[in-house]
């Protein structure tokens, strides 16, 4: 019953991480394109950037355990590499979804947030975190 408590209050931690940097994204996204008058591609380029470097000091801090085998360099390559494949899955089922079901996108994001989130947590765990030693 401990570990699922455990994964309960990871899965938690990992959400509002998540909420975090999806807020930070945009409004810097926003704040580029709006105040500072960037092109909306580079602005969002740079938005995604700042959020997944805050994504993976907040995750590696508060949400995982980092392993000890790895460099923090290492980790982070890692954790971006994850998190670039992340962001193709979700331009795949949004376009799966729209162009194919015909749904429209800002439903079908909500399917595809669903999706990349749980790769994220998985991935991440399966490939950054600790592993405990069995007993």
């Amino acid at each position: 019953m401990k570990k699922w408590m455990d994964l309960l209050k990871q899965v938690i931690k990992f959400g509002i991480v998540g909420v975090i940097s999806t807020l930070l994204d945009y409004g810097l996204m926003i704040l580029f394109t709006e105040v500072f008058g960037l092109y909306y591609l580079l602005s969002s380029t740079l938005s995604y950037g700042i959020s997944l470097i805050f994504n993976y000091l907040a995750s590696m801090k508060y949400v995982f355990r980092g392993r000890k085998d790895v460099s923090r360099l290492k980790e982070f390559l890692i954790f971006t590499l994850l998190s670039l494949l992340g962001m193709g899955i979700n331009q795949l089922i949004l376009w799966l979804i729209v162009e194919n079901a015909g749904i429209d996108y800002r439903i079908s994001k909500i399917l595809a947030t669903v999706v990349v989130m749980i790769w994220n947590f998985v991935t991440r765990k399966l490939f950054l975190e600790k592993k405990e030693d069995v007993k």
